[in-house]
């Protein structure tokens, strides 16, 4: 890790501060606003320090690791190059004759850096060792996120489990609730691999090995967020990007393996028998996550090096850190998304769409039908299965990452008969279908011709179609149009919602079919009109397509207002990941935040703004 971070000030890439800073809201604040900046860095708090009981941490805290595209590169690799790699191996055909034999051995001879190596020694991660009573998870420097989090929780914890028979490893990223000083709270959900061990472990009664690896080399970080299948070990993937096999070795209290170079490592059981409420936690959709039983973990060791580094990471509204930690992971698993859907030319998964809630595809279309057919490949496969709203176009589109011209085409091409509306599994943090971790999900085929202008259709003034959406439904507030030189214009529409569903209140605007094609519906004052990033995002994590999306002969209505039992919602609506104005003005006032209201509007900061 030290290493690393040397060669980041190399690269002015890494913000070294000096000041003593609380983890308590004040360091999670300083790293949620910089990851959100144009040029960011990676940040190291020298000084850490607990207010409430005015301790100060030796180990620095290092955060925003990988904040940037440049801090990727250094970190992870060049991965439009490790990408071909993949597509090579998953591509791989027996070589006919020496010559493609000798052509293919410098590949194949990657592969023997591929299995971990496990070394006899102990590691520098068990330079320091603490057993027994001298366990203290409160001598980490574990920061508070957000202002109702449930307490502190460690954000990037790189978590080992394995099967029940030891033959079956895993490395996943989970975050973990700090409940006392020797107990955390293991928050891994029903469609994770530790789910899958830890019911094999509480079928046969037994406990279960846990370990928590933070630090060391920045890429077993990464490795532990990849969509790997169930039973192929994420260090593998490490081996094959690093060109070197992952060195391990064994926990000292429980039978699982970690890396030799960790900063910190966490030891311990899970009595299967026992869960504990976790949360609440301000999450990466934006939102607080209510509070729910989860596995608890009872630390048995703590190790580390001799001077380690705490590596956390903040989440909340977008854009962060995961924006980067996601894109080597959409460009490397491309080629293995293509061997189930071989028409498929490119994906993208915006950060405001918050990854799984929505993901562009570009694909080469052969037949009619052949959209929704893939749409159907993707939500049955791994973790795109999550995935909650898909849109396809074709290859003459524009490129993906090109917002407005790749809207301009959609948009050309949109019509109420080319959606398809399902439903299946969905990510357990999504707060807007009606069950848990089970809703609808929405695919709008945009491929093939653009369809023209609709003669019958006019387009009003915004101020028009604000007077005649007031007749027809009293709690609209504010409209404005975008995108009115296309077949589609999309009417965002600010409402202030009474005691009634505003879907089930729409059947009067079908009278308005020939000057409405798409309409969105958004609380009103939580939404700024003029901010299409935000409201990107607040869309996409408030709807369940199949309550949510309605119909019409020829426009389609999307209600992303906040839910209730008006609206058949009897789930908790949750609140938004919001920071502590009081927190951002001492930062300011310190010379630490250089943000000013501008910034804060458009990014959501401290509430959500809006502009009458």
């Amino acid at each position: 890790m030290r290493s690393y971070l040397d060669l980041l000030k190399e690269h002015n890439l890494l913000r070294v501060i000096d000041e003593p800073l609380d983890i308590h809201l004040e360091i999670p604040h300083i790293a949620y606003v910089e990851v959100k900046k144009p040029e960011s860095k990676a940040l190291l708090f020298t000084r850490p320090i607990d207010k409430k009981s005015g301790k100060e941490f030796e180990t620095p805290v290092v955060m925003n690791l990988f904040g940037s595209e440049e801090l990727v590169k250094i970190l992870v690799g060049e991965v439009e190059e490790i990408a071909q790699s993949v597509g090579e191996f998953v591509q791989f055909k027996p070589p006919k004759g020496w010559a493609q034999t000798l052509a293919m051995l410098p590949k194949l001879a990657r592969l023997r850096h591929v299995v971990p190596k496990k070394l006899k020694t102990k590691g520098l991660c068990q330079q320091v060792i603490k057993q027994g009573e001298e366990v203290d998870l409160y001598e980490l420097p574990i920061l508070t996120t957000w202002e109702k989090d449930g307490g502190p929780f460690i954000t990037m914890g790189q978590v080992y489990t394995q099967d029940l028979e030891g033959r079956v490893q895993n490395l996943g990223m989970y975050r973990l609730q700090l409940y006392e000083k020797n107990r955390l709270g293991l928050h891994w959900q029903i469609h994770k691999d530790s789910t899958h061990f830890f019911n094999q472990y509480k079928a046969a009664g037994q406990k279960m090995p846990v370990s928590i690896a933070i630090g060391g080399d920045p890429l077993y970080t990464w490795c532990g967020t990849a969509p790997l299948p169930y039973g192929v070990f994420e260090l593998l993937l490490y081996g094959f990007i690093r060109g070197r096999r992952a060195e391990l070795v064994s926990c000292l209290t429980n039978p699982l393996f970690v890396p030799f170079d960790a900063d910190f490592v966490i030891e311990g059981w899970v009595d299967t028998s026992k869960m504990r409420l976790e949360g609440p936690f301000g999450d990466h959709t934006g939102f607080y996550t209510p509070i729910e039983p989860y596995p608890e973990l009872e630390v048995s060791a703590i190790t580390h090096k001799k001077n380690p580094i705490y590596v956390a990471t903040v989440v909340g509204k977008p854009p962060l850190e995961d924006k980067y930690l996601g894109y080597p992971t959409e460009r490397i698993f491309l080629p293995l998304l293509k061997t189930t859907a071989p028409s498929l030319i490119d994906y993208y998964m915006p950060e405001n769409g918050v990854f799984h809630n929505l993901i562009l595809a570009k694909i080469a279309p052969s037949y009619p039908g052949h959209a929704k057919q893939i749409m159907h490949a993707f939500w049955g496969v791994g973790q795109m299965s999550f995935v909650k709203h898909a849109l396809f176009v074709d290859e003459d589109a524009p490129s993906l990452r090109e917002d407005e011209a790749l809207m301009n085409h959609v948009l050309a091409r949109f019509h109420p008969s080319r959606l398809l509306l399902s439903d299946g599994v969905c990510d357990a943090l999504d707060h807007a279908s009606p069950e848990y971790a089970l809703g609808g999900k929405l695919g709008v085929d945009a491929t093939g011709a653009a369809l023209g202008f609709d003669p019958t259709f006019s387009l009003l003034s915004d101020e028009a179609l604000l007077g005649r959406l007031r007749e027809l439904l009293p709690e609209v507030a504010r409209v404005r149009q975008i995108f009115t030189d296309t077949p589609s214009p999309i009417a965002l529409v600010g409402v202030n919602k009474k005691d009634r569903s505003i879907t089930k209140a729409l059947s009067p605007l079908e009278e308005l079919q020939n000057h409405l094609r798409i309409v969105v519906f958004v609380d009103e004052e939580k939404n700024d009109l003029e901010n299409l990033y935000m409201i990107l995002w607040r869309v996409v994590n408030n709807i369940d397509a199949k309550r949510d999306v309605r119909l019409f002969e020829k426009f389609v209505s999307v209600d992303a207002t906040d839910k209730g039992a008006v609206d058949g919602h009897l789930r908790e609506w949750p609140l938004e990941t919001d920071c502590t104005k009081e927190v951002i003005q001492s930062l300011k006032a310190r010379g630490l935040l250089e943000v000013d209201e501008e910034f804060e509007r458009r990014f959501h900061l401290c509430d959500s703004p809006k502009t009458r």
